[in-house]
C-alpha cells in the first residue's frame, strides 16, 4: 500500500463505523476519511468530523443540518443532507473505497450508486445482497468492483478462499454464537423482554443488529449474502452454533478438507482486512490462546425455536423478491419489538405472514424492489397494528 487510501464512510456513528475511525486513527499514513455520514447523531458526527477532517460529512435527517453546518462550515468542510446527498457522495473523485455501514435497506441505493462509479465496497450492511444479490452481483463484474466483506463471517470465508481460486468449495459453515437464547425453546421465549434480547454474549453491536441475533434473522440474512458473495448453491451452506465465537467460519473443499479462520471476537480485523486486503497490517488486538479456550463446542441450529432462520432459507430458495419481503418485514418487526408494541416471538410471525401477503416477482427490477420494500413494510406494519 503505497498512497492513502481514501474511504467514504456510510454510517460512521454506528459500532461499526465508530470502530472503522478507530482503525482509521490507528493508521494515519494509509487511510484518510474523505466522507462521513450519519443518520440522526449529529452530535457525534461533528465531533468525527473535527477530528477526522473529511471533505464531506453527510447527515441524512434534515433536521440535524443547520447544527452540522454550523459547527463545520467555517472548518472548510461541506455539509450536505437527504437521501440523494448519501447516495451522490459516494461517486465522488476523492473517494477509492465506499465502507457500507449502514443500517438495513439504506444501504442499498448507495452501494449501488457507488458500484456504478467503479468503486470497490468494503461492505457492513447484509442487507443490500439479501434484498438485490442478484442485481448487485452482476453490477460488481460489470464495472470491475470487488466487493469486501466485514461481516466477521463473511470476512472469515473470504480469508479462508484466498490462494484457494482454482478450488471448488463443497460447502460453508456460517458460525453463530446462538445469541442469548441458546439452549431455550420456544415456551421459555414467551414473556422475553428488549432488554434480555439486547444482551449479547460476545458482541457489542447496535439495536437492530443484536435484536436480529437473538432472533437467528442475523444468521439468516447472512446466509442468504454468502449465497451472493461466494457464488455458492443453496445446499452448500450451513449453520453451526457455536457459543464461544473463536471458529469465526469454515469453508470445505472437495477433497474433504477443512480451513477455518479463528480469534478473538473483535470487529476491528475484518474492518482492517477489508481495506488493507491483500495485506495484512500487523496490530496491537488481544491474541488468542488456545489454553483459555480448552473446549470448542459446536451444536446443531434450532430452526424450530428460531424460525427466523428457517424463513431465510425459505425466501432464499424461493429467490425473486421474496428476501426482499422478508427483510422489509423484519425491519418493522424489530422496530415495534424495540417499542414493546409486539413479544419476541412475534418477530417471526410478523415476518412470515408478510412473506405470504405480498406479491411475489420472479425476477424483480431494482424498482420492483424498492416497490416490493414499500409494499411489505405496509403489510408487516398493519399485520401488527391488527395483531
Amino acid at each position: 500500500m503505497h498512497k492513502k487510501k481514501r474511504i467514504a464512510l456510510l454510517g460512521s456513528t454506528g459500532s461499526i463505523g465508530t470502530q472503522t475511525l478507530e482503525v482509521v486513527k490507528t493508521y494515519p499514513d494509509l487511510f484518510e476519511i474523505s466522507v462521513l455520514t450519519a443518520n440522526r447523531n449529529v452530535d457525534l458526527l461533528i465531533e468525527q468530523a473535527l477530528l477526522f477532517r473529511p471533505n464531506v460529512v453527510v447527515i441524512v435527517d434534515e433536521a440535524g443540518y443547520e447544527k452540522a453546518n454550523a459547527a463545520l462550515f467555517e472548518e472548510g468542510i461541506k455539509v450536505y443532507t437527504g437521501e440523494e446527498a448519501l447516495a451522490a457522495v459516494t461517486e465522488m473523485d476523492e473517494v477509492d473505497i465506499v465502507l457500507t455501514a449502514l443500517v438495513g435497506f439504506s444501504g442499498l441505493k448507495p452501494t449501488i450508486r457507488a458500484i456504478n462509479a467503479g468503486k470497490n465496497i468494503a461492505l457492513a450492511n447484509k442487507e443490500t445482497l439479501v434484498v438485490a444479490g442478484e442485481i448487485i452481483s452482476k453490477l460488481a463484474i460489470e464495472k470491475g468492483v470487488s466487493i469486501y466483506p466485514v461481516d466477521s463471517e463473511h470476512s472469515a470465508i473470504f480469508q479462508c478462499l484466498v490462494g484457494e481460486e482454482r478450488n471448488p468449495i463443497e460447502k460453508i459453515y456460517l458460525t453463530a454464537s446462538g445469541g442469548p437464547f441458546r439452549g431455550k425453546k420456544r415456551e421459555d421465549l414467551l414473556n422475553t423482554t428488549k432488554e434480555q434480547a439486547l444482551k449479547h454474549p460476545n458482541w457489542e453491536m447496535g439495536a437492530k443488529i443484536t435484536i436480529d441475533s437473538a432472533s437467528m434473522m442475523n444468521k439468516g440474512l447472512e446466509v442468504i449474502e454468502a449465497k451472493w458473495l461466494f457464488n455458492l448453491r443453496n445446499d452448500q451452506i450451513d449453520v453451526i452454533v457455536h457459543p464461544q465465537s473463536i471458529v469465526h467460519s469454515l469453508v470445505q473443499f472437495e477433497d474433504g478438507s477443512m480451513k477455518a479462520q479463528m480469534g478473538l471476537p473483535d470487529m476491528k480485523l475484518p474492518i482492517q482486512y477489508a481495506l488493507t486486503y491483500p495485506y495484512r497490517l500487523k496490530t496491537d488486538f488481544e491474541r488468542f490462546n488456545f489454553l483459555d479456550y480448552p473446549n470448542l463446542t459446536f451444536e446443531k441450529a434450532d430452526l424450530e425455536t428460531f424460525t427466523n432462520l428457517r424463513l431465510a432459507y425459505e425466501v432464499m430458495e424461493i429467490g425473486g423478491n421474496a428476501p426482499c419481503i422478508l427483510n422489509a418485514a423484519n425491519e418493522i418487526a424489530v422496530a415495534a419489538f424495540l417499542k414493546d408494541e409486539i413479544k419476541f416471538l412475534q418477530l417471526a410471525e410478523v415476518n412470515e405472514k408478510t412473506i405470504k401477503g405480498v406479491d411475489f416477482i420472479k425476477h424483480p427490477t431494482l424498482d420492483e424492489l424498492y416497490e416490493t420494500d414499500r409494499q411489505a413494510r405496509l403489510f408487516a406494519q398493519k399485520y401488527i397494528e391488527n395483531l
